[in-house]
């Protein structure tokens, strides 16, 4: 596993990734700014240690879970010692690899089998939604080999399959109507039966993090709906 740090001496809050599989400092940076201090964990595998800065003490702690990283969360968070204020889980469940309430198992396996470039780049066509899209975002677009990808989907692969009782606390759910990765009808069904997370539905892709310019403002709009349930849906016009 590796690990992206930004920090500035004056921030007393701090935002906490735990990334999709495939991704990169890339895919996240560009929504950092000197208001908060960053960690992202991503690229998931046993041939990293866990590497954690000298912990500041913060007013404020928000973990998101982004996709697998809503299962990376709830397995590598004990390890981590940062206790969050709260959490936003994005586009993605504790239970990854399910016929229910994630990918259907037999998906992901094909996926291991097929790890080519062709079939990374269609990847990165439905993380962002469409062919448009992802040229939009060419500068969020990963750096990395085809081994790390499949190096990091069997570990999540054979971590996730001794897959233990989810027990995390998620206050937010955002969970989008047109994702291509995760079934959106599964992960709506997971989030409808946990009383005590708030579901918010989009209308954005799978990677919908391009819609803000920095994470304070992509919290801010989750709160902010969370708020007003009665609100009418939204469209597409971030």
């Amino acid at each position: 596993m590796k690990t992206y740090i930004r920090r500035r001496e004056k921030n007393d809050s701090l935002v906490v990734m735990y990334g999709a599989w495939g991704t990169d400092e890339n895919v996240f940076e560009p929504l950092c700014n000197d208001e908060f201090d960053f960690i992202l964990f991503y690229n998931y595998s046993a041939d990293q240690a866990l590497v954690l800065p000298e912990m500041k003490t913060y007013k404020k702690i928000t973990l998101i879970g982004w996709s697998i990283g809503v299962w990376a969360a709830e397995y590598l968070s004990p390890s981590t010692g940062i206790i969050p204020d709260r959490t936003i889980a994005v586009n993605g469940t504790p239970v990854p690899l399910d016929d229910n309430y994630g990918i259907p198992p037999g998906s992901f396996e094909k996926a291991l089998d097929n790890i080519t470039e062709e079939s990374i780049e269609k990847f990165y066509y439905r993380m962002f939604g469409s062919r448009r899209t992802y040229n939009l975002n060419s500068d969020r677009i990963p750096d990395r080999t085809l081994d790390s990808f499949h190096v990091e989907l069997r570990w999540l692969y054979n971590r996730v399959m001794e897959q233990r009782e989810p027990g995390f606390r998620w206050d937010f759910a955002v969970t989008s109507r047109s994702d291509k990765v995760f079934p959106t009808e599964n992960v709506t069904k997971y989030w409808d039966k946990m009383q005590n997370t708030r579901q918010i539905i989009v209308p954005y892709p799978h990677y919908m993090f391009y819609k803000w310019p920095s994470y304070s403002e992509f919290i801010n709009y989750v709160e902010r709906r969370a708020r007003n349930r009665s609100a009418p849906p939204e469209t597409d016009s971030l």
